[in-house]
């Protein structure tokens, strides 16, 4: 039974579909106790200067909780209770820590459009996440 759903969200088009869905899923086909969290993850640099770090992270702070009044805005026109937070360091890494150690059920993410070559350097973190969580990922496109 889904009972907490992970929705991964950086602000792109992408992972607003990912959240669509997600809100699709919870009125359709999931009671409404269940509860979603949005979860947005500020990488910085490597190999930084501490206070490049700070400013790097201080920036997507404030642009994912300007992102998330938006979202928080469409959960409200449905009469649901979302949560959200900010974790820090590689998204994909930080993604499957935060489900397996919060109990998630299913987590939903958007499909960044990279190039086959793209894929094989930088590695992609929706295939990573898909592999490495321990619970169901829906990769919505």
């Amino acid at each position: 039974m889904l009972k907490k759903i992970l929705v991964a969200f950086d602000g792109s088009e992408e992972s607003y579909k990912a959240f669509n869905f997600a809100m699709q899923l919870l009125n359709e086909f999931i009671s409404k106790d269940k509860e979603i969290v949005v979860l947005s993850v500020a990488q910085p640099p490597e190999h930084a200067e501490i206070v490049e770090t700070k400013a790097v992270i201080d920036s997507a702070t404030e642009y994912y909780k300007k992102e998330f009044e938006k979202i928080l805005s469409l959960a409200r026109k449905h009469n649901t209770k979302i949560n959200t937070d900010i974790a820090v360091g590689h998204p994909a890494d930080q993604i499957v820590r935060y489900a397996s150690e919060n109990g998630i059920d299913l987590i939903i993410m958007g499909q960044r459009g990279m190039s086959k070559i793209e894929r094989w350097l930088l590695g992609s973190v929706s295939r990573r996440v898909a592999t490495h969580a321990t619970c169901p990922v829906v990769i919505v496109k």
